[in-house]
């Protein structure tokens, strides 16, 4: 089964989608601003995406500035909690397919996993 994390405002999550049902993959669709991952969820995500947290980070946010995210001596564990208190903060759209997770920027980026 393949699972997008998918905000539907945006361009790349739709295209990423788009791209997903051309190809005949229906996808389960995690609308994660309003269902946010938990941190066994976000932390399995970023295993999948062999990504540490601060690359996952969307750094034009708001919340970004707000948590002074740029500060590079937070830990991991600091970030985390702040993607999870700050849904928007997590890059997208994810894509996973059984152990493996791409990115979908650009959306064709996903096509590897599938």
């Amino acid at each position: 089964m393949v699972t997008i994390f998918h905000n539907p405002r945006c361009s790349k999550s739709r295209q990423t989608l788009q791209l997903l049902k051309d190809r005949g993959i229906e996808p389960e669709i995690v609308l994660y601003l309003e269902s946010p991952p938990d941190k066994t969820t976000l932390m399995d995500l970023l295993k999948k995406l062999d990504m540490d947290p601060r690359a996952l980070l969307r750094k034009g946010e708001a919340a970004y500035k707000e948590n002074n995210l740029r500060d590079t001596g937070l830990s991991d564990d600091e970030i985390i909690e702040c993607m999870l208190a700050h849904p928007k903060l997590i890059e997208r759209p994810i894509v996973v397919n059984g152990s493996r997770a791409a990115l979908g920027r650009p959306p064709e980026a996903v096509l590897d996993i599938l």
